[in-house]
């Protein structure tokens, strides 16, 4: 015994002078650490290559433009580099910790050298990244939009795996997901509804807009609440140099963004503007059908930011926009976002930095009629969310990064609030859903990085709320209500915790060579908040509803593998990556569901499982006079409900196509500079037509006509395609060299395409016992437009 005692002794020293070593020659490393931004208006530059001139050691900056870059005493040659800037060489002499920031030049484009993306021409292939679409604004800008609208979100539904059902669409859909799992940030406040005019056009204001990224798959720990995607966008942080102005005056709408510096290179602001006015053009009309009816919408975003000191930054941003319609005297709608985020940056150490946010969402819509007609009304529904959030990044060597932090939501829904001739109020519904999380990635070889993270989330459904019980609490029914519980505020009602709430994600990519790689990738994904709809497209008056005493918590489980490959010195990128994601407890509603001012619209659902898979696949040019890509998917999305009672099943108890099922999708982008004035663009689309429920018959009940529908989504309106065009003109600057102004051309739906987006039946004019097909086109015609934009 003694003698096994004094081996283990031994083998303890040996191991504590290991480790020891280890500690000491970690401690003699250097950190050096700075923010990198951009010479000519200050905003922080996010992944720019930073290296050792020998590449023994390499990093990049963070998404505040932060780096820290750990090394042995020395003298060094320290590179920076960003595609579209000059490239940045800083001879260096570390003997202690240093902070080096770096403001890069932006290059001067050649012609033949345009270039589309500001990332890492080969990070496709080296990053541990996958499923994930990240697009330039003044790439997003060559792409011919709806009446001259640079649009963020539609441009992104032109990559693989992300969809609509239709033009004029509210949302997207991203691999076989519903509209709802898909968490749009703004500045990390989350927006309820990203699109304007019913999805015509998307909230997000190019002109204020830095970044955009979205994950499709391989989603880092931090992000949670969603099932399908991650959509990041980050406003820009405004000039500290000098004052500027863009703007521009189009078909539809006009905008201006105005920033400069509040006291030069420390602190900044920003303000953009947007406005359509295609309510002024309606009171022109002598058609009093016409001139009565009101259209339009506006934005408007802001943002200042602080620099304290070197280890102090503070950013305060926010949105504020509507949409207003109104149908001659009739009817009238408006929704809209509002959104304020602060956020505090703190440079704890050269290897910690810390983010510490806080942000207040609002998302309502109201709609009625007017206060003087006999039988009036008018219904407010809200969702407004507060969240805590602190993340922190340690750099705790060149070859390992790590994310931990945790976040806190409070929830407060107002499902209807009805005034007016017959006014009804929905309770209230209130929740708290904390979270924290953990992840790394480690470049473990030359050839191997990892990338891995836990996410622990909880979710606490809680009062005042008058809690209906029903017999059957797996299938409740109105007829079946035995006693209503009052809960007060802030005691729950139900809670989520436990071991279902852990979230594992893991990622991996191994480099075959310089020029290609395999990944993989694993997520799991929780969703507590709920979007009812019956309709093909949500719209804004669809309800927001929390997990609770009738609604499970939805979970999703993706895995994705990829091979990566680029040709001609990162010219051309090619990708092809294949996917299955399982969903569970995802909220439908039963046939003949009632969802409408509905007091007890658990009543109404049933949940089931999906399950989406398919490949995508990418080719696209980056550089020379023609750039743009191509993108396809071969997809299915399908949904099961099957339950023991009767209506708790769907499509008598098989498999059936999810509404927004589009096996095919074809999307072709491509931009064309032919000199230094003139350029062109053209897009092309095709996607299988989406499934739609085609009755089987009719039966009548109460004295109304109803059709007969024992399955669903069992036919499909026809194919999806359309070309669109557009030309951008450069003209000299003639009286002000600091003026720059360019002209964009095009027209919409080229060839006149009657694409449909929905079909329904309606009984032959006399003929009362014959149906028939009608096919609706929401844009059925050429639509050309003309945009003035301009700069100084």
């Amino acid at each position: 015994m003694v003698k096994n005692s004094s081996i283990w002794m031994k083998k303890l020293v040996t191991l504590a002078g290991v480790l020891l070593s280890l500690f000491s020659v970690a401690q003699r490393k250097i950190t050096l650490s700075g923010y990198v931004q951009d010479a000519s208006n200050g905003e922080s530059l996010i992944g720019v290559n930073i290296y050792e001139s020998n590449k023994t050691a390499g990093t990049t900056s963070n998404e505040y433009g932060y780096y820290a870059l750990s090394l042995q005493p020395g003298r060094y040659v320290i590179i920076f580099q960003y595609i579209g800037y000059q490239t940045e060489k800083k001879e260096i002499t570390l003997t202690q910790n240093t902070k080096l920031d770096i403001r890069l030049k932006p290059e001067t484009q050649q012609l033949a050298e345009v270039v589309v993306s500001t990332e890492r021409a080969d990070r496709n292939v080296t990053s541990v990244e996958m499923s994930t679409a990240k697009l330039d604004v003044k790439e997003i800008a060559r792409v011919p939009q709806l009446l001259g609208e640079v649009d963020i979100i539609r441009t992104l539904t032109l990559m693989p795996g992300i969809t609509t059902v239709g033009e004029g669409a509210n949302g997207f859909n991203v691999r076989g997901g519903n509209i709802d799992q898909n968490l749009v940030l703004l500045d990390e406040s989350p927006l309820y509804n990203s699109t304007h005019l019913f999805g015509f056009f998307s909230i997000i204001n190019a002109d204020a807009t830095k970044d955009v990224k979205v994950y499709k798959g391989g989603i880092p720990a931090e992000y949670g609440g969603r099932l399908s995607s991650v959509v990041d966008i980050r406003q820009r942080e405004g000039n500290d140099q000098r004052f500027s102005a863009i703007g521009g005056i189009g078909t539809l709408s006009s905008r201006l963004t105005l920033e400069g510096p509040i006291q030069r290179e420390k602190a900044s602001y920003l303000i953009s503007a947007r406005r359509s006015y295609a309510d002024l053009f309606l009171r022109l009309s002598p058609d009093s059908n016409i001139n009565n009816n009101i259209l339009y919408f506006y934005d408007l975003n802001t943002k200042i930011n602080y620099r304290i000191n070197d280890r102090h930054r503070i950013y305060l941003s926010g949105y504020f926009g509507r949409d207003v319609l109104g149908i001659r005297n009739l009817v009238n709608f408006n929704w809209g976002n509002i959104t304020g985020t602060a956020r505090w940056n703190w440079v704890i150490s050269d290897r910690l930095f810390s983010n510490t946010t806080l942000v207040a969402s609002n998302y309502d819509y109201s709609f009625g009629t007017p206060e003087e007609e006999e039988f009036n009304f008018r219904l407010q529904s809200q969702i407004r969310n507060y969240n805590f959030g602190q993340k922190f990044t340690f750099f705790r060597s060149n070859k390992l990064t790590e994310d931990f932090g945790f976040n806190v939501i409070y929830y407060d829904f107002l499902p209807a609030n009805v005034t007016g001739t017959i006014p009804l109020r929905l309770q209230n519904e209130y929740a708290l859903e904390p979270a924290a999380y953990y992840s790394a990635e480690w470049k473990a070889t030359n050839r191997f990085t990892l990338q891995y993270g836990l996410r622990y989330s909880m979710f606490y459904n809680i009062g005042p709320y008058n809690l209906t019980l029903y017999s059957n609490t797996s299938f409740p029914r109105e007829d079946e209500i035995i006693d209503i519980v009052p809960y007060r505020s802030g005691e729950v009602i139900r809670e989520f915790v436990g071991p279902d709430g852990l979230e594992p994600r893991i990622g991996m990519n191994y480099l075959l060579n310089d020029e290609s790689s395999v990944k993989l990738s694993y997520n799991r994904m929780r969703q507590y908040i709920h979007l009812i709809s019956n309709t093909t497209s949500a719209l804004p008056i669809d309800l927001w509803r929390p997990s609770g005493q009738y609604i499970e918590p939805s979970t999703a489980d993706q895995i994705a593998i990829g091979y990566f490959r680029n040709f001609k010195n990162n010219t051309w990128e090619t990708s092809i990556e294949f996917f299955f994601k399982d969903m569970r407890n995802l909220v439908d509603y039963r046939d003949g569901a009632d969802l409408f001012f509905n007091e007890r619209i658990e009543t109404q659902l049933v949940a089931g499982l999906g399950r989406a898979y398919g490949v995508e696949i990418l080719i696209r040019k980056n550089t020379g006079k023609l750039t743009g890509w191509i993108a396809y998917t071969l997809s299915r999305s399908e949904r099961l409900v099957r339950g023991n009672l009767p209506g708790a099943t769907i499509n008598q108890g098989n498999w059936y196509k999810a509404n927004f099922d589009r096996p095919h999708d074809l999307a072709i982008v491509a931009s064309y500079q032919w000199n230094n004035q003139w350029e062109t663009g053209a897009t092309f689309i095709y996607q299988t037509g989406r499934p739609f429920t085609i009755p089987y018959g009719r039966f009548e009940t109460e004295g109304l006509i109803a059709p007969y529908n024992p399955l669903r989504n069992n036919g499909r309106i026809p194919d999806f395609h359309r070309l669109d065009l557009s030309a951008t003109y450069y003209p000299k600057s003639y009286f002000h060299k600091k003026w720059k102004s360019y002209w964009n051309f095009g027209a919409f739906n080229l060839y006149n395409r009657r694409n449909a987006f929905s079909v329904y039946l309606r009984e032959v004019e006399n003929q009362p016992n014959q149906t028939e097909a009608i096919r609706l086109a929401i844009l059925g015609s050429i639509i050309p437009y003309v945009t003035y934009n301009f700069k100084f």
